[in-house]
């Protein structure tokens, strides 16, 4: 009876302590590993044992409960530690479509493993104490029963906890940052060895995403094979629809590390919220994903940047050599990876690593340390890829050429472009060749006003995306309102189009080619915005011209017919009555061309200038690339 006892407390039932729910099978079998854990004690003194006191007979049924939670959390441990679902080389197809329909119903999970490790820890302990009291009653004459409860008291007030804690991870199939949370709320309670049991299991599950913090944070690669990081990849949901076409060229692009990196950055990576353990702050995780895709992007710089960078390399070794008295070169080319080490130094990949290995070794979890960490790695990332941007890509030299093209800063070269282009210009666009005209009056500006030195207008091409602009319903509701007000009818426009084109030229737009790393920086919204401003200062330069060369056409030609006709009376004062008829319109034309001159000048001037001389002492001061994409976006 005694062994009996003592292996119920291990989880093994017999004839004196049975187990109902295996009882209740018409076979009589033992459980089997992947039969769900029982939401209801089923361990029960045999009811034919008559020889036993009743009162023997309840501390015997509050005694065995322990077994029964052993045998439940033990086989939770075994489940979540079960490492079949890796399939092997050497796996019959049968054996493989068995794990596979298995994996459908039971998705693995690390860190479940990570606590079912814990687990096993304190089911550990509590062997021991069972293997000692065997020692003790078989040694000396002691009471039975008293000796085990006084053997296994700590344990009485650890397993319901614990049973309670595994029966809800596996009914509500907690996993992840989820099941993270779910420690950290347990840790607080009142019971100090229940608090330092749960402590230890959410170390063990802290020792899993500090893993993949490293991964992340010190190498750029996302480790979570089974969807359990609050740092996931982007779900790509059109792929579903777009044709086997498009899918090879995508997968062909996908192969250039430009592509990848400059993707990975905008859409490749996002938080995901039902991951991410409450206790972690969002700030803190935005952090922690800016540092990772700020090391992908640092270790895997693309191919053209490689080169370039190994042709500057060079030729400065060349200077050198030649410079001094002897010309030898006996370092060979560069080796790609080293210019990946350069961008982030192993000395600072190293930092990173032992910071989040300091993580690691406290046996509890502490939030200021953590999140002073963090943001320690993400100054860290941030620094070098400030350094990569804009130092190395020289980041200020395309600053000033979106300056000079989009913004209008070359001034001579745009007045030299629409007076080439003012005759084109006077008529509608032709749909098959507007761009290809326009090219033309283009290359002609630039040969005359862009010098050979200026190495990023080959970077600028212009476009003509689409003829005119449109005007939404705010402007028809103006125009429908002066119709009114002129006490004409607005039948006419609500019948017709609610979008009225204006000039067809207004859809001149450019085009600036940017290089990597550069699309980190000038992502296509913020070039679009560039587009859009450089639209609307071109509407304002044409408008300015146009009324130049009105004013300039009238006088032309007021005076040449004064010259004709100035000895002829009667033809005089028709001229002299025209010239008071014209005048209010000259009167408009001269505040028109008053506010668009003044216009002009306040954007350029005020707003423009002002704002490119912020721009430059914030990229002087700061050396955080978040901050300087802030900046700029301002």
């Amino acid at each position: 009876m005694l062994h009996e006892l003592l292996l119920a407390l291990l989880g093994y039932t017999g004839d004196l302590i049975i187990d109902e729910r295996e009882h209740q099978n018409s076979a009589a079998t033992p459980l089997s590993g992947d039969a769900p854990i029982s939401e209801e004690c089923s361990f029960k003194l045999a009811p034919d044992i008559s020889f036993i006191e009743p009162s023997e007979r309840d501390l015997l049924e509050k005694i065995i409960t322990l077994g029964f939670y052993y045998r439940e959390i033990d086989r939770f441990a075994s489940k979540a530690r079960n490492l079949s679902w890796i399939r092997s080389a050497n796996a019959s197809p049968l054996e493989r479509a068995a794990e596979l329909s298995k994996s459908k119903t039971e998705r693995p999970s690390v860190y479940r493993r990570a606590i079912a490790n814990g687990i096993v820890e304190i089911l550990s302990v509590y062997r021991s104490a069972v293997l000692l009291i065997e020692q003790k009653l078989l040694s000396e004459t002691m009471p039975i029963l008293a000796t085990v409860t006084q053997g296994l008291n700590k344990f009485f007030v650890l397993f319901p906890p614990l049973y309670e804690l595994v029966l809800e991870i596996e009914r509500d199939d907690i996993r992840g940052g989820q099941l993270l949370n779910l420690l950290h709320k347990r840790c607080h309670c009142g019971m100090p060895e229940l608090q330092a049991c749960i402590q230890r299991l959410l170390w063990h599950g802290h020792q899993v995403m500090y893993n993949q913090l490293a991964s992340w944070m010190v190498y750029g690669i996302l480790q979570d094979q089974h969807g359990e990081f609050f740092i996931r990849r982007q779900e790509d949901r059109d792929t579903e629809h777009c044709s086997s076409h498009s899918d090879v060229s995508e997968k062909l692009a996908r192969l250039s590390t430009d592509y990848t990196s400059v993707t990975d950055w905008h859409l490749g990576f996002h938080i995901f919220l039902d991951m991410l353990p409450e206790y972690i702050h969002m700030r803190i995780a935005e952090s922690i994903l800016f540092a990772g895709k700020a090391v992908r992007v640092l270790r895997n710089p693309s191919s053209a940047f490689r080169f370039q960078d190994q042709l500057i390399t060079r030729s400065s070794q060349k200077i050198q050599g030649v410079t001094g008295r002897f010309s030898i070169q006996k370092e060979p080319l560069l080796d790609m990876k080293l210019i990946g080490e350069e961008l982030l130094p192993q000395s600072d990949a190293d930092k990173i690593e032992a910071m989040l290995q300091g993580l690691k070794e406290p046996s509890e979890f502490h939030k200021r340390s953590f999140e002073c960490a963090v943001d320690s790695i993400r100054a860290i990332a941030a620094s070098h890829l400030w350094q990569l941007v804009v130092v190395r890509a020289n980041l200020n030299g395309h600053l000033k050429a979106l300056k000079d093209y989009f913004l209008l800063e070359k001034g001579d070269f745009f007045q030299c472009f629409l007076e080439e282009s003012r005759q084109l210009m006077r008529l509608p666009p032709r749909q098959s060749t507007a761009e290809a005209d326009l090219m033309v009056p283009f290359q002609l500006a630039a040969i005359k006003t862009i010098s050979e030195e200026d190495k990023y207008f080959s970077r600028v091409s212009l476009r003509m995306p689409s003829f005119g602009i449109t005007v939404k319903s705010p402007h028809v509701d103006l125009l429908k309102a002066k119709a009114y007000a002129d006490g004409t009818s607005g039948a006419a426009l609500s019948s017709g189009n609610s979008d009225i084109s204006l000039d067809g030229w207004d859809g001149i737009a450019l085009e600036y080619s940017v290089d990597w790393p550069l699309q980190l920086f000038f992502t296509q919204e913020v070039l679009s915005k560039y587009c859009k401003v450089f639209q609307y200062l071109l509407r304002l330069k044409r408008t300015q011209m146009e009324l130049e060369k009105s004013w300039a056409s009238v006088m032309h030609q007021d005076h040449t017919y004064f010259a004709k006709h100035r000895n002829d009376r009667i033809n005089y004062s028709k001229s002299q009555q025209r010239r008071q008829t014209c005048r209010p319109m000259w009167r408009v034309r001269e505040h028109m061309a008053f506010l668009i001159r003044n216009l002009q000048f306040y954007i350029q001037v005020d707003v423009i200038e002002t704002q490119w001389n912020i721009l430059q002492a914030h990229i002087q001061e700061s050396h955080d690339f978040t901050e300087l994409v802030g900046f700029h976006q301002e």
